[in-house]
């Protein structure tokens, strides 16, 4: 039987969705769902921890968030551009794959002027092409070294809050959008199920004896892309970098071999260690780009548990996360979850699937 679009449709009013991050990162709540038996239970997300026992494994993301979103002044009309960075085609070149708004505004050939608070431009950027119809090639004309590069796009860039949040970044979402174990840096979006965890949650977990994983997948704005098709055998998502390293194959398999629990934390980690799996059905080393996309049935090769935000209707994060907790628990789930005011979105409430 085909997976329809239309079986994951549901109405969320627009009060729900988390607009804001809680005073600290572990103070929201917790709903776990038990696949077993159906049980829905109210916790806080400081109980996590109860739910895991000395030699099982949490699977973390540890891509980092750039600041992607930059305003420029195209040139002669001083039109404000949004200029939202997708991806470096090219460093030597200084070229790269971003999105433009208005993009009627910007042809092949124009310039766009970066400048700081002061009004001193800091950067110059030329359209070399397009890609879509808000997509384009920009060439950044900087002549300096490419550390000096980075550190000027960092200092004009903006944290890349989500469009529904209707509202500017601020200093504390330079902290706040991004998870204490960032490492990696190739990210425009956070892996929002990591922002919940704090250091001190973080060093419970490992005075209890429960290991840590982290492979890398770079979110970029694909994930969040609205899926047109029907039939979501035919929904294409936009590639991805993930990789997957030894170090983390270990410490999995480790678990597994040994009869202790994996959970993944967040639908990005599972797309990773899902295009991981070895023909003996546990973790192997992996790196590349990744298109995957998970919905239901399918059948989970790697975690035992999932730990996800409250995702948006008919998005491929909500339709991943009824793969691994099926489709109509989940959709329960979500219809209790809205009784009870749970924050959705990336700074709203968890959920752990058993």
């Amino acid at each position: 039987m085909r997976t329809k679009l239309s079986q994951f449709k549901f109405e969320l009013p627009d009060k729900l969705i988390a607009k804001t991050p809680s005073k600290r990162r572990d103070d929201g709540r917790l709903m776990v769902v038990h696949r077993s038996t159906g049980l829905i239970e109210h916790k806080m997300f400081t109980d996590l921890l109860d739910y895991f026992d000395e030699g099982d494994t949490l699977i973390f993301n540890n891509t980092k968030v750039f600041p992607a979103r930059l305003y420029g002044l195209k040139e002669k009309t001083q039109a404000r551009i949004e200029v939202f960075l997708l991806r470096e085609l090219n460093g030597q070149a200084r070229l790269w794959d971003v999105l433009v708004d208005p993009a009627r505004k910007i042809r092949v050939g124009n310039k766009l002027y970066f400048n700081d608070k002061k009004g001193a431009t800091r950067l110059v950027a030329e359209v070399v092409d397009n890609t879509t119809s808000r997509g384009r090639t920009i060439r950044f004309l900087f002549d300096g070294p490419n550390e000096e590069f980075q550190k000027e796009l960092y200092s004009l860039g903006n944290t890349p809050l989500p469009k529904i949040f209707d509202r500017e970044a601020d200093a504390r979402d330079a902290e706040r959008y991004q998870t204490v174990f960032a490492s990696e840096v190739g990210a425009v979006a956070a892996p929002t199920a990591g922002l919940h965890f704090s250091r001190e949650t973080l060093m419970r977990m490992e005075l209890k004896g429960v290991k840590k994983a982290e492979i890398t997948l770079h979110l970029g704005l694909g994930t969040f892309r609205d899926i047109e098709v029907e039939d979501l055998s035919k929904h294409k998502m936009d590639a991805e970098y993930f990789r997957v390293d030894r170090e983390a194959v270990a410490i999995v398999n480790a678990t597994k071999k040994e009869g202790g629990k994996v959970c993944s934390v967040g639908t990005t980690t599972l797309r990773a260690i899902e295009n991981s799996v070895s023909a003996e059905r546990l973790l192997a080393p992996n790196e590349g780009w990744t298109n995957k996309f998970i919905f239901p049935p399918y059948d989970f090769h790697i975690p035992d548990s999932l730990l996800t935000n409250f995702h948006m209707p008919k998005s491929s994060l909500f339709i991943t996360t009824c793969a691994f907790g099926d489709v109509e628990l989940i959709l329960e789930a979500y219809e209790v979850a809205q009784k009870e005011k749970y924050r959705f979105y990336a700074y709203g409430d968890a959920m752990l699937v058993l």
